[in-house]
């Protein structure tokens, strides 16, 4: 991913409109509380929340002396890091209607019925998901193709939908941090100056052992799901699918054609639109669908009717126009987001953070939370990793550590976590995608929290970390 704009460093800011660090903490404040109030107390959808923030942090940048021509220049800058996002979550709304549409999707639930048992499940979809998204560079995509098979396959077999997105989205994003298609993987590398296969064998010790405990954690989940599922019961999904779609090889054929297209390099988002055309036009010559009625499921999305009840619910799509809730809740957050780094706020506590850093293990700890930080108050990880990568990389340099470890740092704390933020731009496509709450999906989504754990573990022990210290002391910003 090319980078269309510069995000401010602290030495960058206007001295007379630098906020200083307890300044800067206020509109942080404001965004904790209004999240806090709005979606946990009030129980408000995140819209709300995040448009009382945006006022206060725009009321904010004007009390530091900046105009609206200004503030709406960081707005932009935030919707211009977060295009990409939102054209993915448009194209995968249309790719997962017209796939269910054309029988690809009830027919991986159809055939994985079949092949899997509910002990082995779990482990296998966190491996598969891995795999794919290895192989097209694209957590996204896995979540909102596979993703989706693996609920509905996950809820015939017993297994709590819950357990089954935790253990996808885990083997998603562990497969993703180590290919080198994925656009966050390219964006870390990149902005930090460091050879993208040097990044990506950096990146890979923590990867593993963070990818093996979920795997075994979810193998042992799945011993306590080893309870036989009624025939019946898997029956009557199977005859639901295979009474109103032609489950044939054939309508396998989108998956193949995206698939082909992400192995031979193409973006990410090209490839998610040739898959909504393979798909439209597999409804059309499998499933009999005609020309109008099936590019009417791309813009409106589906709405079976099967005869089984669970099968409708989980075939259930919303297509192009369904995306809406969850682009006006990451357009939101984005704003927000750019509106932080533009007042300075981002850039003077990502400065303050370095402040307190005294050894290697310690700067690439903080740069861990810093990551984690910005994720959360910027709700894009592009943001996340772009931020500390750009801020931190002359620090990195006077502990004499390689720009891979600030690379690792930023994604392997940046980029999995999203996924645990209810407001973030990858926590709102995963819960609209598979039809599960993040907060619930949250406590089984094990790779995003054991990712920057491993990372704070191997830093703080000094695992793969150079012993140095600190040459010379950074002038605060206060």
């Amino acid at each position: 991913m090319a980078l269309d704009f510069t995000p401010t460093t602290v030495d960058e800011l206007d001295p007379d409109r630098r906020p200083s660090v307890r300044l800067a903490l206020l509109p942080v404040l404001a965004v904790v509380v209004s999240l806090g109030i709005g979606s946990a107390v009030l129980g408000l959808d995140p819209h709300v929340p995040l448009l009382w923030s945006i006022v206060f942090v725009g009321a904010f940048g004007q009390y530091l002396g900046y105009s609206w021509a200004d503030l709406y220049d960081g707005i932009s800058n935030g919707l211009l890091m977060g295009l990409q996002a939102l054209l993915i979550i448009f194209t995968i709304y249309a790719l997962i209607a017209t796939w269910v549409d054309a029988g690809t999707i009830p027919a991986m639930m159809y055939y994985g019925l079949e092949l899997l048992s509910p002990m082995v499940f779990l482990p296998v979809a966190t491996v598969l998901a891995a795999v794919v998204a290895f192989a097209i560079g694209s957590s996204w995509t896995t979540v909102g193709t596979l993703g989706v098979a693996f609920v509905g396959i996950g809820t015939g077999l017993g297994v709590p939908s819950a357990m089954t997105v935790g253990a996808v989205i885990s083997g998603a994003y562990a497969g993703d941090k180590q290919s080198p298609l994925s656009d966050t993987t390219n964006l870390a590398a990149g902005v930090t100056n460091t050879p993208l296969y040097d990044h990506i064998r950096r990146m890979r010790t923590g990867t593993l052992i963070a990818f093996g405990i979920a795997v075994l954690a979810f193998a042992a989940l799945g011993l306590q799901s080893s309870g036989s599922v009624p025939a019946e019961q898997v029956m009557e999904i199977q005859s639901a699918l295979a009474g109103t779609y032609d489950v044939s090889p054939l309508v396998f054929l989108p998956l193949v054609i995206t698939f082909g297209f992400a192995l031979r390099g193409y973006p990410a988002l090209p490839t998610l639109v040739v898959g909504v055309f393979a798909g439209v036009f597999t409804s059309i010559l499998v499933q009999g669908t005609g020309f109008v009625p099936a590019w009417e499921v791309f813009l409106n999305g589906t709405d079976p009717a099967t005869g089984s009840e669970l099968v409708d619910e989980l075939l259930e799509t919303g297509g192009l126009t369904g995306s809406a809730w969850t682009i006006t809740v990451v357009v939101a957050a984005l704003v927000l987001g750019g509106l932080l780094e533009k007042t300075g706020v981002l850039a003077v506590l990502a400065h303050r953070l370095s402040q307190g850093v005294r050894s290697s293990g310690g700067l690439i700890a903080g740069t861990g939370v810093s990551a984690i930080l910005i994720n959360a108050l910027t709700a894009q990880q592009y943001m996340s990793i772009v931020l500390p990568g750009m801020t931190l990389r002359n620090l990195y340099e006077e502990f004499d550590l390689d720009s891979d470890q600030l690379s690792r740092a930023v994604e392997a704390a940046g980029t999995p976590t999203g996924a645990l933020i209810p407001w973030h731009a990858g926590g709102v496509f995963m819960a609209s995608a598979t039809g599960v709450p993040t907060l619930e999906y949250a406590p089984y989504y094990l790779f995003g929290m054991l990712s920057p754990l491993v990372l704070f573990a191997m830093a703080l022990t000094g695992f793969g970390v150079p012993s140095t210290h600190r040459a010379e002391t950074v002038q605060t910003a206060d």
